[in-house]
């Protein structure tokens, strides 16, 4: 009997534990995906309308994530605010704590840019600017450009050409900042007005982007120094600000690197599964970090099960009593990934809080294994975790959460602004010396390598650039 009961045991372990890193492994997406289809097959498993902080079990309001798990628990603290935070709605940021609940909720799974701009501005809009916001929407590019002109619209609905023009207006705002924009220049005028709300811009961006886009894409800093009656460091933090926080294809600003946005399915906008931004929007507070769990009630076990199931025979009661442990098991791994992602987002945004707030050149190398030994978990748990996560910065770009382990980052930075600053071209041995200057050791075939990731010519076929 003992034997019996530690098998039955051992099996229940052995089940809780699979099915937890099979959930780990998913993201929000997919994991919403498993919970529909959990509830449409076990009847002993129901979503109420009741929502709970998964962490106090406290009630939560109609919209936005916990009031007290979302605050700090010491105002003097800067350490990052953690938390899980069921919804399927997306909205960015402490702005979105207010109540402001969306006639239609965002869906997590993969949805078109028209589709997923429309949703963030319909409940704002009258009918009829509705109707035109959707003919704006279908006539972008796919780089989110428009393909026709406000007068253009104005003339097919008979509206005066201001009014479209604040619409469109409206649109460009939305996210991807930039969207409906005429063109690469319009598109980066508008996010940099959009980051001046909450952030220092260099002086002179405005006036670069306005005219000297092309002399800056050739490097010739002193040139436009000297025309904006500026220095060329100044000059040189505007290039570095653009290639940092400005995308001029609005379409791909969902995923990589904005200079080398990813061509793969540019369309489709994946929902982030943690979002990260400063508590009230304030850059001086603390950051928060939300970890979405994609559904917008409780799960629980369903009690009728728990208090019929003595009256059934056995065949059935056999079969319900399958049906709650099953029940059971999904909520208790749910909590269980839950509280993994929570662990590691605590220390990975404390860890690499220069990277989130300063960019590429700030990233930390880390890898897997050293983090999992800091938690005191195994590896395959990591991997497991970071497995095909997205993750929104304050900046709003959203990265693979694998970013943050990539090593090599912070190096390709180092190597591209000693190749944009260079006076003459740099060989990659040189490179790899000036490298070994600053403590960081290389060999000059890696150079190499990552000036090609970074899409850099070699430096006999780069030209002399006039600084």
């Amino acid at each position: 009997m003992l034997q019996g009961h530690f098998q039955q045991t051992t099996t229940t372990t052995s089940a809780h534990l699979a099915q937890t890193m099979t959930l780990l492994s998913q993201t929000a997406s997919e994991l919403q995906q498993t919970i529909e289809n959990e509830l449409s097959n076990n009847p002993a498993l129901e979503l109420v309308e009741d929502r709970l902080c998964p962490m106090c079990r406290r009630p939560l309001p109609p919209q936005g994530p916990c009031p007290i798990c979302s605050q700090p628990k010491d105002y003097a603290s800067q350490d990052p605010i953690v938390f899980i935070s069921p919804r399927e709605d997306f909205y960015t940021g402490s702005t979105a704590l207010a109540d402001e609940t969306p006639d239609e909720p965002f869906a997590s799974e993969s949805i078109d840019l028209p589709t997923y701009v429309l949703r963030q501005i319909a409940g704002d809009l009258t009918v009829e600017d509705r109707i035109v916001a959707v003919y704006i929407l279908n006539h972008l590019d796919d780089d989110g450009f428009l393909t026709t002109t406000a007068f253009e619209v104005a003339r097919y609905f008979h509206r005066s050409p201001s009014d479209i023009e604040a619409l469109i207006d409206r649109l460009k705002h939305c996210d991807p900042v930039g969207v409906c924009a005429k063109d690469p220049k319009d598109a980066m005028l508008t996010q940099l007005d959009a980051l001046a709300e909450t952030t220092s811009v260099p002086e002179f961006a405005r006036e670069v982007i306005l005219s000297f886009l092309p002399k800056l894409s050739q490097h010739h800093y002193s040139e436009i120094a000297r025309e904006l009656g500026a220095t060329v460091a100044q000059i040189q933090q505007v290039n570095a600000f653009i290639g940092e926080n400005l995308n001029p294809f609005p379409a791909r600003a969902h995923w990589g690197d904005v200079r080398n946005p990813n061509s793969d399915d540019s369309q489709v906008f994946h929902q982030p599964d943690i979002l990260i931004y400063h508590l009230n929007d304030n850059p001086r507070n603390p950051l928060v970090v939300e970890i979405v769990l994609p559904i917008r009630g409780t799960l629980r076990v369903n009690p009728m099960f728990k208090a019929t199931i003595k009256q059934l025979d056995d065949e059935k009661a056999e079969e319900w009593k399958s049906d709650i442990e099953k029940a059971t098991l999904l909520i208790k791994c749910i909590q269980q990934r839950s509280n993994a992602l929570k662990m590691l987002l605590e220390k990975l945004v404390i860890y690499q809080k220069g990277f989130i707030l300063g960019g590429e050149k700030e990233m930390q190398p880390l890898t897997r294994a050293e983090l999992a030994k800091q938690l005191k978990v195994h590896e395959s748990t990591i991997s497991r975790a970071v497995s095909g996560k997205t993750i929104q910065l304050p900046n709003k770009r959203i990265i693979p959460l694998s970013v943050f382990f990539d090593r090599s980052l912070s190096h390709r930075t180092l190597i591209k602004e000693m190749i944009e600053n260079e006076v003459k071209p740099l060989s990659d041995s040189e490179i790899q010396l000036k490298l070994k200057d600053m403590g960081i050791e290389i060999a000059r075939r890696t150079v190499a390598k990552y000036r090609s990731v970074e899409g850099i010519l070699p430096a006999h076929l780069r030209q002399n650039r006039n600084r």
